[in-house]
């Protein structure tokens, strides 16, 4: 959708790093599903552990946009507004089903 609305107006640059911001927070969703489920099938839990590779996993993906917002000042803002965008989405599809349980009830 970003590339659909960008892309017109002229902006491939802004349009091209959205879609690394929705990118970066689907690898992010991904990735903590992989970590959770790994830690959920061991018989112990290391907080220690769990807790280094969330901000490990975290700190790669602000390097990474922080260095396009920078390095590609002003059009590399447009990396975080595809994070905020995934983060946006991901709540709505998780209070769907709420808001339709809600309404059964």
């Amino acid at each position: 959708m970003a590339i659909a609305v960008l892309l017109p107006l002229g902006k491939p640059l802004e349009a091209a790093l959205g879609v690394l911001g929705l990118a970066l927070g689907a690898m992010n969703a991904r990735l903590a599903q992989v970590s959770v489920a790994r830690y959920s099938d061991r018989g112990s839990f290391n907080r220690a552990q769990f807790a280094v590779s969330v901000l490990g996993r975290l700190g790669v993906i602000t390097v990474i946009a922080l260095g396009c917002a920078v390095l590609l000042r002003p059009a590399g803002l447009a990396v975080f507004a595809g994070l905020a965008v995934f983060q946006l989405l991901t709540i709505v599809s998780a209070m769907l089903p709420l808001v339709k349980e809600i309404r059964q009830s």
